[in-house]
């Protein structure tokens, strides 16, 4: 894993990356954008391009042994498979779509990966200047402050994040708001941010209780965030109940109490739209 020395460097590294990221966001979230389109709905902007920049160039000079994943310029950069070794896993803007029309919801996400096994995390919101961390073993902060996963033990109670993604074809569409459907009957609420990374660290620090997203971009939605819901005592799985995989698109968490209830519910809404 590293010794604690060396990943108190590497997330050291990690923030000044993220907030130097983050000023070029700032800077670029109140002027126009000029976007690109990746799909019908999924966009880029150069502040994404900048940003991916400016991080890989910040990790290299420090690290120039370790291995990069990124999702503008994998091709580019790094790889696109994880091995055991060091590999920094960033998503230089997650929220895209919220950084073209101006909701604050964007935020800078680097994760590192040693043995494949998420061990550093940092997700930084340079709008709403919130910055989460997260260290293997040594517990996950906000703004310098210790965080914690909430306390609810019912699934009633629990207010629950996800995304509905970029596809727009009717089965995706309809498999995804059938699921949204039956979940509704089951919690108290749910909220729709637009960035993965930010709903992973909203269930560390307890303003959700459960969060899950099938079909998501990439490993680097989710490296970060699951190191930061690990060390604030929740819990990071495959949404059908299984292990979580960094690399299988599909992610769920939640506080430490209702993994076993939402997984139950997320089969059960399977099963309604089968029969």
């Amino acid at each position: 894993m590293g010794d604690i020395d060396s990943l108190a460097e590497f997330l050291a590294v990690a923030v000044d990356a993220a907030k130097s990221a983050g000023e070029i966001i700032r800077q670029g979230f109140h002027q126009k954008k000029n976007v690109e389109h990746k799909g019908q709905v999924d966009l880029v902007t150069e502040t994404d391009k900048a940003c991916e920049r400016l991080i890989f160039d910040h990790l290299k000079k420090h690290y120039p042994e370790h291995k990069f994943i990124g999702e503008e310029t994998s091709a580019v950069y790094g790889t696109d498979e994880l091995t055991d070794d060091p590999t920094w896993i960033v998503d230089p803007l997650d929220g895209t779509t919220n950084f073209v029309h101006g909701f604050p919801f964007v935020c800078v996400s680097i994760g590192l990966t040693i043995g494949k096994v998420p061990s550093v995390g940092v997700v930084y919101n340079p709008i709403i200047d919130e910055l989460f961390t997260g260290v293997h073993g040594q517990g996950a902060y906000l703004n310098g402050n210790p965080i914690k996963a909430s306390s609810q033990t019912e699934l009633v109670k629990s207010l629950l994040a996800t995304e509905v993604g970029t596809k727009r074809d009717a089965l995706t569409v309809n498999t995804t708001t059938n699921r949204i459907n039956s979940l509704l009957f089951k919690v108290r609420s749910l909220r729709m941010s637009g960035s993965c990374a930010l709903n992973l660290c909203g269930i560390a620090c307890g303003r959700l209780d459960i969060c899950y997203e099938i079909g998501f971009g990439g490993p680097w939605d989710v490296a970060a965030g699951a190191v930061i819901v690990r060390e604030a005592g929740g819990l990071v799985f495959d949404p059908y109940g299984g292990d979580f995989d960094i690399m299988s698109q599909r992610v769920a968490a939640s506080n430490g109490h209702l993994k076993e209830r939402f997984s139950l519910a997320l089969r059960e809404t399977m099963e309604e739209h089968q029969s």
